[in-house]
This record gives structure tokens, C-alpha cells and sequence, in this order.
């Protein structure tokens, strides 16, 4: 088999990894061409795994990434929340439950609290169903290190996830009640959408001065998006997506994609609000 077609066979699987490890669409794009390159170099016939060699390059190329972005996301202005992925280029939705959840916005902010190292470590087992073996290789630990980062990365995922989150449908239901709402103007509608401790986080990058820090409560978020409502400009107009495996909203101003709207919903309400306004992380939105 040729190199390429090599290649494209674990592209998907490449870019799965890439993007819950860096948290962006371009970055892991960016990273599947380096491990290209990369992957040209070997023969091919030398390697007795090529997914496990290749799962090794792109891992690794986005452990020293996170290390270098780390600054950059420490002086971000802002809360910094992942690129909202609209339709995974490689594959399409996930398939598998584990692969579906660990998709979302709030998956991936969690993730954002993890070392590189315990990031890697914690998706490659626990989401991509490496064994321990196969990722000491890959991060240059021992097995039983392994074992305790992805233990410690566990316990803190685990402790910081929502639970109890409604089905497909019924987040469906919940996010179209609520632009419904919205657009209406019922703020008593839009209220029995939100939980009581509902939290609105809003990434502008400092580019947008939208909500540069997180509103609590139902109350201030649904004044808040009534009054976003109220001053938004001729030509807007709010489309339903699946972002990041699950329905939200993507809002376009005059025909050019203004911000997206991901949900966290727990028992038929609304508990997190992600919404990224940031235009360099747009570019792959349409």
C-alpha cells in the first residue's frame, strides 16, 4: 500500500486525536500535515505498526505544542474555549458514545486543566482504547507512570463533568425552545430554559469585547441575551447546527458567520453556555 493511502487510512483517527488534544480545527489540520511529512520520510515496510507510529508522530507534535501555546493562553485576553468544530473534515460525527462525549465544549475545557502529558495520556486510553504498553511508548513513560497519570486525569475529569445529561432529542428540544424564546422576546419562556446557576462564557479573543468574563445566574444570562437580541444588526440571522457532536447555533451577520452557540444541558435545562465570537476561530465556520 502507498504511503498515502496509508495515511488516509488513519487520517481520521489522526485528526480525532489532534483536535481533543489542541482544542482547534486549524492546529490539528497543521499537525496531520507536519506528521505527513514526517510519515514520507520512513519506509514504510520498516514499521510493524503504522497506526501505532503514526498515532506516536501526532501526539507527540501536539504534546510540544500545548507546551509552547501554554503562554499564549495564559495572556489570552478572555476565556479561551476550543474552536467550535461544526462538522469533523475527516470523519463526519462520531460514531461511538466515548468518542461523542468527549466532543463536547465541556469535555474539552476540562481537558484544558490537564498537563500535556496527562491530556495525552487520558484520551489515548481512555478514549482511543490504547493500552498502557502502546502509550509508554508514546509519551516515553513506563507503563505503571501511565497508569498513575491516567488515573490522577481520571479522577479529575470524572469529578469535574456534568452528569446526568438528557438525550439527543431532548437537547434538541431544549436549545430550540430556547432561540425560540429569544427571538420571541418571552422571557418567561426563555427562563424555563435556563437552569438557576447557569453560567454564559463568551470567547472574543480580545478581538470582540463580548462578556470578557463568565455571567452567572438565569436572570443576568437571559437579560443578557435579550439585550444581544435586541442590538443585533439588519442581516442577522441564526442557523441550527450540530457543533462539537451536539445541536447549537451559529449567527451570521450579513452573511458571514458572527458567533456559534454551544450547550450543556443537565435534567431539560440549560447549565453552560459556550459561545465563541472570536473571528480566528471562525475561519472554518460556514
Amino acid at each position: 500500500m502507498e504511503q498515502l493511502e496509508v495515511f488516509t487510512e488513519y487520517r481520521p483517527l489522526l485528526f480525532n486525536i489532534a483536535y481533543r488534544m489542541l482544542g482547534t480545527v486549524m492546529e490539528a489540520e497543521d499537525i496531520l500535515q507536519e506528521a505527513y511529512l514526517r510519515w514520507q520520510q520512513v519506509t514504510p515496510d520498516e514499521i510493524d505498526s503504522p497506526k501505532s507510529y503514526l498515532s506516536a508522530i501526532v501526539t507527540r507534535l501536539c504534546i510540544d505544542r500545548l507546551r509552547s501555546a501554554q503562554v499564549r493562553r495564559e495572556e489570552y485576553i478572555g476565556p479561551w474555549l476550543p474552536e467550535p468544530l461544526i462538522a469533523n473534515p475527516s470523519t463526519g460525527p462520531d460514531k461511538t458514545v466515548e468518542l461523542s462525549e468527549s466532543l463536547s465544549m465541556a469535555f474539552l475545557v476540562i481537558l484544558e486543566n490537564l498537563k500535556p502529558i496527562e491530556r495525552a495520556v487520558f484520551l489515548l486510553h481512555e478514549v482511543f482504547d490504547y493500552d498502557y504498553q502502546a502509550i509508554a511508548r508514546i509519551v516515553g513513560k513506563s507503563e505503571a507512570n501511565c497508569r498513575q497519570i491516567a488515573s490522577r486525569a481520571r479522577r479529575y475529569v470524572t469529578m469535574n463533568r456534568p452528569r446526568f445529561e438528557v438525550s439527543s432529542d431532548d437537547h434538541t428540544r431544549v436549545v430550540e425552545q430556547f432561540m425560540d424564546t429569544l427571538v420571541s422576546g418571552d422571557v418567561n419562556g426563555l427562563m424555563s430554559t435556563l437552569d438557576q446557576d447557569v453560567t454564559w462564557w463568551s470567547d472574543g479573543g480580545g478581538v470582540r469585547g463580548i462578556a470578557k468574563k463568565p455571567i452567572h445566574g438565569a436572570a443576568n444570562v437571559a437579560r443578557f441575551v435579550l439585550n444581544l437580541m435586541r442590538m443585533a444588526p439588519e442581516g442577522t440571522v441564526t442557523r441550527q447546527t450540530e457543533i462539537n457532536g451536539r445541536p447549537g447555533f451559529i449567527t451570521y451577520v450579513n452573511g458571514k458567520p458572527f458567533n456559534t452557540l454551544a450547550f450543556d444541558i443537565v435534567e431539560g435545562r440549560i447549565v453552560t453556555i459556550w459561545a465563541v465570537v472570536n473571528p480566528d476561530k471562525l475561519h472554518m465556520v460556514n
